[in-house]
């Protein structure tokens, strides 16, 4: 079926879309069941809103959050990703990661949903990109063990899963302290009334850091789903999602004369043997692995891929003019010498500053083209999530409410979780890193409990952590099994 979207669509792959996208969408409902119910558990917990009007307003927050986000962890997610799948994402391997991370990350989340032990769904997600990367290394002919995988990205997203929680805890007790100090009405340290709303005082600040935290979490958790759809997107109908087509004729101005200063700093870098486009793929695609030198061929590659960008955007005053045919290869170009600009500036190979500085700021403009987010996947996201949360919210909140301390969450300490949940999620937006909304927000409340001399329950304590030690091997381990199982899959339906 050919179409307007420059792509000859078959059964076969308009299924395959379907069900990738149903189980991106799936992803984020299950996310609901988790992240967001952290979110609600507070003010639901204390009777300041009704389970209903809880979730509605924590969804229209969400909502909000989605709709401003940057996506700048959508496409830090899509990083730790190996470069050759990401670039043939529309290819049967491409599928089979798709299929086999979001399964993976489902299965996770909704076993320790139906323990009632609040899990991450970022590190659910993490691990199975880890384990699609591995498993990818061993099965793909000339690749080391670890080459498919992005560890400096993946070392840089883990430390601020395990930082968070701490800071969770610490910031959590010790603003409670302060409020102890400062705020001398007992009411607000005393276990809540379940018959009767607290007074509105301190009703207003458990919705102000229940809004808070909703929002926060649908600009970073929210975004992680994000990513992957319009993954699958690109993969399959490339001719309208593998570039930005509303960018504005300013940026693609921009972009044209920044493609051809760049071009004057590769061809001097690059001396005097030039490469052919495909040889230059392979080794910017080389270069781009965890194990990828800089080499003699590193910058005629470059220069190689610069011109076919420059060419492709000649004389075009928006994206839309790119033949829709040539939409796929030129995001291909534009992602590899991006990425290879970004890997070049981050290991100071560039021995000039002002060359540094210059590519830099190329790189950051081809991001643009391709850094995009459509309202509609940001609205469906967010419909995701709050679904999830109306579905699945209890099992969360109870545990949050009364498990984790041995004495009933008090206002007071739910506020100090939720104020310090809501900042640590908004600096990590700002840095583009996922962190868990459920890590910071379980961790809070219990930093709240061992400095009001509450105590803790142990057992409770001992099988979240237990959760969170096991996800990552775990869903490692999924991936890598289901990715290996998805490519057999792809092999007999002959997809390539």
């Amino acid at each position: 079926m050919e179409n307007v979207l420059g792509d000859s669509l078959t059964f076969t792959s308009l299924l395959f879309l379907a069900l990738a996208l149903l189980l991106a969408l799936s992803f984020e409902f299950v996310n609901g069941f988790h992240d967001t119910a952290n979110a609600v558990a507070t003010v639901i917990y204390t009777n300041s809103l009704k389970p209903t009007y809880a979730v509605v307003w924590s969804g229209l927050w969400n909502l909000t959050g989605v709709l401003l986000s940057a996506g700048t962890v959508a496409f830090g997610i899509l990083a730790l990703l190996p470069v050759e799948l990401v670039i043939n994402v529309g290819s049967g391997a491409g599928f089979a990661m798709v299929f086999s991370l979001l399964i993976s990350a489902i299965i996770w989340n909704v076993g320790t949903w139906y323990f009632g032990l609040p899990a991450s769904s970022s590190h659910t997600l993490i691990g199975s990109i880890v384990g699609v990367g591995l498993a990818n290394s061993v099965m793909s002919a000339g690749h080391t063990f670890g080459d498919g995988v992005n560890w400096g990205k993946v070392q840089d997203t883990l430390l601020a899963l395990v930082v968070s929680p701490v800071i969770g805890f610490v910031c959590s007790g010790l603003l409670l302290l302060l409020f102890k100090l400062v705020i001398k009405n007992r009411e607000l340290y005393a276990e809540p009334d379940k018959s009767k709303p607290p007074a509105p005082w301190i009703r207003a600040l458990l919705i102000l850091t229940c809004t808070g935290v909703s929002f926060a979490h649908g600009s970073n958790d929210g975004q992680k789903g994000m990513g992957l759809i319009m993954l699958i997107l690109i993969g399959v109908v490339p001719g309208i999602y593998a570039l930005d087509l509303h960018m504005s004729g300013k940026d693609v101005a921009s972009i044209v004369s920044q493609n051809q200063a760049a071009s004057a700093v590769f061809h001097r870098l690059a001396g005097s043997d030039p490469v052919s486009a495909s040889d230059a793929s392979d080794t910017l695609n080389a270069f781009l692995k965890n194990s990828g030198k800089v080499t003699p061929a590193t910058y005629p590659s470059l220069e190689e891929k610069n011109a076919e960008i420059g060419t492709a955007l000649a004389g075009k005053t928006s994206i839309a003019q790119v033949p829709v045919g040539d939409r796929k290869a030129l995001r291909s170009n534009i992602y590899l010498v991006s990425a290879s600009i970004a890997k070049l500036v981050k290991k100071k190979a560039l021995a000039s500053p002002d060359d540094a500085t210059a590519l830099n700021a190329y790189h950051k403009a081809l991001d643009k083209t391709t850094n995009f987010i459509p309202v509609w996947v940001k609205v469906a996201v967010a419909l995701c999530l709050g679904l999830g949360t109306m579905i699945g919210w209890k099992r969360i909140v109870v545990t949050v409410g009364e498990r984790i301390g041995k004495t009933h969450l008090s206002y007071g300490q739910g506020a100090s979780a939720e104020i310090v949940a809501y900042g640590t999620i908004q600096a990590a937006d700002i840095f583009g890193l996922p962190v868990s909304t459920t890590h910071i927000l379980s961790s809070g409340v219990a930093g709240t409990m061992a400095a009001n001399g509450s105590g803790l329950q142990m057992a409770t304590l001992r099988n979240i952590l237990l959760a969170w030690v096991l996800t990552l091997p775990v869903c490692v381990f999924l991936g890598s099994m289901l990715f290996a199982f998805g490519l057999r899959i792809v092999a007999g339906l002959g997809l390539h």
